[in-house]
């Protein structure tokens, strides 16, 4: 089977659609990779010759397109079927939402991956929930006081690593530095998740006291998976699937958008000194499971007419 995984290239912020394609690529799947230079509706749009001058004379079964944006461009094309998995902001967003859900019309087949956004979808017909599956030979625990020798960190201070860029909006970056800032008890720095490679991300999630998450929006973030595969105690306000996913977990909390109530979750995290045992959670979400159950899904499409 060989297919056309097809995804923005503006940001260098999705590792997880290059570790899909990897862990489909042990399945003896084929997959090559377009990435889109453009930002917008318009900026992709004007992606498609591109595109389609790729795709010439490569025989694909099918595409894979990752966000709605990129699914939209790639039904576009009408010479082979399009599988289109949607994140999070393709859905969430009102305008994107408008767009990905005509996308979805199209598509042979959709993905979403969580329950919160198949529902804001409407349900649409020929989908399926698959989550984004979590390299867990990666993100595994580690010694923190190992952890965060190797990072040059200090053995006094407490770190708190934040979900994202700190400029990235939907992050809510100001709420964050608002609730550390309350938290007057401990030397407290707030760690910003950019520049790291991926086994330093892990690193990380072992040398901090706990992953914080003030986003004003989400869909499955990835993040909170790779912190309970590294057994973190996570902190974060209701969006997404993340209560779902930690509600029931030790040393975990749902907070409000309010810094005190995060303030005071993250005194209780801190002081109790202990991790989560979210590791166990997390394996049924392994690369390896989820390559399979989207390998189902090109199964299913493969031979799928395009009209």
């Amino acid at each position: 089977m060989k297919v056309l995984f097809v995804s923005g290239g503006n940001s260098s912020a999705m590792p997880f659609v290059g570790e899909q394609a990897e862990s489909l690529r042990k399945l003896g799947i084929t997959i090559d990779e377009f990435k889109i230079i453009g930002r917008g509706s318009l900026g992709y749009f004007r992606n498609l010759k591109k595109l389609k001058c790729v795709m010439k004379g490569k025989d694909y079964d099918l595409i894979h397109a990752h966000y709605g944006l990129s699914g939209l461009l790639s039904v576009l094309q009408r010479k082979v079927p399009v599988v289109i998995t949607y994140h999070g902001s393709d859905v969430n967003q009102k305008y994107i939402r408008i767009l990905s859900l005509l996308a979805a019309k199209i598509s042979a087949y959709n993905i979403f991956v969580s329950d919160d956004l198949f529902k804001k979808a409407g349900y649409p017909k020929r989908s399926k929930v698959i989550p984004c599956g979590v390299d867990v030979e990666v993100f595994k625990p580690a010694d923190k006081g190992q952890a965060r020798m190797l990072l040059g960190f200090s053995s006094e201070k407490k770190y708190i690593l934040f979900a994202s860029h700190f400029d990235n909006p939907v992050k809510n970056y100001p709420l964050a530095k608002r609730a550390i800032e309350t938290v007057a008890s401990h030397d407290i720095e707030l760690v910003e998740l950019k520049g790291w490679t991926r086994s330093q991300v892990s690193l990380l999630m072992s040398a901090c006291e706990a992953l914080l998450m003030t986003s004003l929006s989400e869909g499955s973030p990835q993040v909170v998976k790779e912190a309970m595969a590294c057994n973190l105690p996570v902190i974060s306000t209701d969006v997404g699937d993340v209560k779902d996913k930690i509600s029931t977990l030790k040393n975990c909390y749902i907070t409000a958008f309010d810094a005190y109530d995060i303030a005071s979750k993250l005194n209780l995290v801190i002081n109790s000194k202990t991790l989560t045992d979210s590791r166990g959670d997390i394996i049924s979400h392994s690369l390896d499971a989820v390559a399979l159950s989207i390998y189902s899904v090109y199964r299913k499409v493969k031979g799928y007419r395009v009209e």
